[in-house]
């Protein structure tokens, strides 16, 4: 049986990095074909495939519905994840890695080889986290229709009502919207329909051994894995979890929030007061944990996250406003000055701003002016078209419900 996980677990995996996106789910899939290349430096890999950050701090339950996003790609999707492949006992790599991550993490060396040893690696997750071979064209109307539907809405509006308790603390304690934190779950998981069906050990160890070289990061992605692998391992043993019984995403995210093992020993939270963190079977610590995830990454409270923007052409420096990418760097003045037109409330603004570019496949590119609060959405997942399909499928939502107490 499962022993809770208390919040104390945390202070064991500080050391986990955070130069590295925290969340990876379908929907990071999803987003990937639609970024767009950065040209700051502090944004390198904004136009890479992020990884979910988080993971089960209390890894108790399973997810109860296979991964997909439609009903017919189900059965497929139990398939792919049940396919098999070689052991990681025969990996005298991994077997080798296994006595010195043991010795490091302070576990039992001969659990840590017997659970990385049961493991199976799967060629399936070596090509999804590959990118597109043929350049995707970006479509924000498209993106759009994937995540702002009428089924999504109406699911987001029986999950608001039922915890809206929960979402009202949230709000209260961390200064994040309960619409936001709905907008996120939604948009991850579907309000915990698609968690993924994938065994969270053998992605993490294919990814974490034979991650993909023709990828253009290969090496610093699957150090990643590696210490993702790690800290799930720790997860687990700490829990007292079989770590063959987990399942998420096909990158190794966990739960209704999709967070990655270091994220959910850094950032979630025993919300219901139970002594143990679960992000599979308690949505009020999923609701909980996303809220304070969004405040360690400097959440704002109060601030709107874009405003609409009009550009003329010919008389706009788009290079000038388009440089820092999705960073905002601008005050509205200087927006103004490089020939960006705001309305009056996004003049008073008090803090910089971003010139968000949404691009249409053939037709014309949509903009709006990204805040502090934007940014912060995309510290869940790096790219604008996912952060503005949180945000309008936030506000769908929230009118929902307005309009059906």
């Amino acid at each position: 049986m499962t022993r809770p996980l208390l919040s104390a677990l945390s202070a064991l995996t500080a050391a986990a990095s955070l130069a590295w996106p925290l969340l990876w789910s379908a929907s990071a899939q999803a987003a990937e074909a639609d970024k767009r290349p950065t040209t700051s430096a502090a944004h390198k890999s904004h136009a890479t495939q992020t990884a979910k950050r988080k993971v089960p701090a209390q890894i108790k339950g399973q997810p109860t519905a296979p991964s997909g996003r439609k009903p017919h790609r189900k059965a497929r999707a139990k398939s792919i994840a049940r396919a098999s492949g070689p052991l990681f006992r025969d990996d005298t790599q991994a077997m080798e890695w296994a006595q010195t991550a043991a010795v490091r993490l302070g576990l039992d060396a001969r659990w840590t080889q017997h659970q990385l040893g049961q493991a199976q690696r799967l060629a399936m997750v070596e090509k999804l986290v590959l990118p597109p071979v043929s350049p995707v064209v970006k479509n924000w109307a498209a993106y759009r229709e994937r995540f702002i539907e009428p089924s999504r809405i109406q699911a987001g509006a029986r999950f608001w009502q039922t915890h809206r308790a929960a979402l009202a603390r949230a709000e209260r304690d961390y200064g994040v919207p309960a619409s936001i934190i709905v907008g996120i779950i939604g948009v991850e998981t579907l309000y915990g329909q698609n968690t993924g069906n994938f065994r969270i050990i053998d992605a993490l160890a294919t990814l974490a051994f034979h991650f993909p070289e023709a990828h253009p990061r290969a090496a610093d992605r699957q150090a990643f894995f590696r210490t993702e692998l790690e800290q799930f391992l720790l997860l687990t043993s700490r829990s007292g979890t079989d770590p063959l019984t987990i399942r998420g995403s096909y990158a190794g995210a966990m739960g209704l929030p999709q967070f990655m093992p270091s994220s959910w020993a850094r950032f979630a939270v025993d919300f219901d007061g139970d002594g143990r963190i679960d992000l599979f079977a308690s949505p009020t610590d999923a609701i909980g944990s996303v809220a304070n995830y969004f405040k360690a990454f400097g959440w704002r409270t109060g601030l709107p996250t874009h405003y609409p923007v009009q550009l003329t052409p010919g008389q706009t420096d788009m290079d000038s406003l388009l440089a820092p990418d999705i960073l905002p760097s601008f005050t509205p003045a200087s927006f103004v000055a490089k020939g960006a037109a705001l309305d009056n409330t996004a003049l008073t603004h008090p803090g910089p701003l971003a010139l968000i570019e949404l691009r249409n496949g053939t037709e014309a590119p949509s903009y709006v002016a990204g805040t502090e609060n934007f940014y912060a959405i995309t510290r869940y997942n790096w790219s604008s078209y996912y952060a503005m399909a949180v945000i309008e499928l936030a506000e769908a939502v929230a009118l929902e419900v307005k309009n059906k107490p």
